[in-house]
């Protein structure tokens, strides 16, 4: 059977011809158009034409501004004392004056321990003295009239000093049945019931002392040098209430853990502040001058150094070191440049110092230039 020769066949050779003859065209159409890449120089050839063209930038000019630097402290309200009145002798409860709550001065009786024998005491000790004192009067009479020697009557002066000495102790014991306050406050827990046995030492009432009340936190180690003694400071409860207060004490040495300060600062007279409340302070120090920039526009040198590139009078990028003052949401306040400094903002990463740039106003940055006389043509500060 011979072959025979179909339709489709010469179709398909046909287009087989047509594509070979377009690919060996070099030439690409689409949509009816003619390509026109061959007529184009080589790549190389076109970077070389631009190889000494200055890179472009953009930049906005840098405002100063005056920026109320604080330190945010946070803490707890502590009163300045926790003072408990403790036995000074063992003995039953007999009576408690005070109440949780109640509110007592600095000397007001508050316990009372039953005196037992210690009344006996103190009524023996005086009979002693009595006697010892009569004896050495009647011997003193009769020493003068030269019938009682000397050695006899210093011996009852003696004994009159220590029957003395003896009413003195029993005195001192039963006046410590008496349990005064010794300093002002609210009584709160640990406190003592009638009838309890008290033992030498043992808490009978416990007065806080909230007069005044105090702030106390902790302060890092980069802000201790920028605080000191009666700067004022703004404290806010977690109650939402608020105080003034003033800075009373600076710890001289750091916690070994967390390397903060301890700061205390007294409230002023007349808080309404509860003791052990969450609590944070503001304290406000002197107005710097600070520039706002992105978190964008910062850049590190070979050396790790923080800093900005600008564009100065000639067109040529310097590099800025800069400090980082305080972060904030939409970027950093730093110090180090000078205001009306041209800071690039886009491009910063390709360019290096002393290099030679073509740069134009950033107008993204509209907030940047309020309040500024800026020349269109230069982006310098007018």
């Amino acid at each position: 059977m011979g072959f025979r020769i179909r339709g489709s066949h010469i179709i398909a050779v046909l287009l087989a011809g047509g594509l070979a003859a377009w690919m060996a065209s070099g030439r690409l159409s689409a949509d009816g158009a003619a390509a026109e890449d061959a007529a184009l120089p080589p790549i190389a050839e076109r970077q070389a034409e631009h190889k000494d063209d200055a890179f472009r930038v953009r930049h906005v000019p840098l405002m100063a501004e005056e920026r109320n630097k604080t330190i945010l402290v946070r803490g707890r309200t502590r009163a300045d004392a926790v003072v408990t009145v403790r036995a000074e002798t063992g003995g039953v409860l007999e009576q408690r004056l005070v109440a949780k709550g109640d509110t007592v001065s600095k000397g007001d009786l508050v316990c009372v321990i039953d005196r037992g024998a210690r009344e006996a005491a103190v009524a023996q000790a005086k009979a002693q003295l009595a006697q010892a004192q009569t004896e050495y009067d009647a011997n003193s009479a009769l020493s003068r009239k030269g019938f009682a020697s000397a050695n006899k009557l210093t011996g009852l002066k003696a004994a009159v000093d220590a029957a003395s000495a003896q009413l003195a102790s029993a005195e001192l014991e039963l006046s410590r049945t008496e349990l005064r306050a010794s300093a002002s406050g609210q009584v709160q827990d640990p406190i003592a019931e009638a009838g309890d046995m008290l033992s030498v030492g043992a808490a009978c009432i416990t007065l806080i002392d909230t007069d005044p009340m105090l702030f106390t936190g902790q302060v890092s180690e980069r802000d201790i040098d920028a605080i000191e003694t009666g700067m004022k400071a703004d404290i806010k409860l977690v109650t939402g209430e608020e105080a003034q207060g003033t800075i009373r004490y600076i710890a001289p040495s750091a916690d070994a853990q967390t390397r903060t300060f301890t700061v205390e600062i007294e409230f002023e007279p007349g808080a309404n502040v509860r003791d052990g409340m969450t609590a944070e302070a503001t304290i406000s120090l002197d107005a710097e001058t600070a520039f706002r920039v992105a978190p964008s526009w910062l850049t590190l040198a070979d050396d790790g150094t923080i800093g900005i590139r600008t564009v100065n009078d000639q067109n040529e990028v310097e590099f800025t070191p800069v400090k980082i003052l305080a972060q904030q949401k939409d970027g950093f306040w730093i110090s180090g440049p000078k205001p009306g400094d041209r800071i690039i903002t886009l491009g910063q990463e390709y360019v290096v110092a002393g290099e030679k740039v073509e740069t134009e106003l950033d107008t993204r940055f509209k907030d940047m230039l309020t309040g500024l006389a800026v020349d269109v043509n230069t982006g310098s500060v007018q």
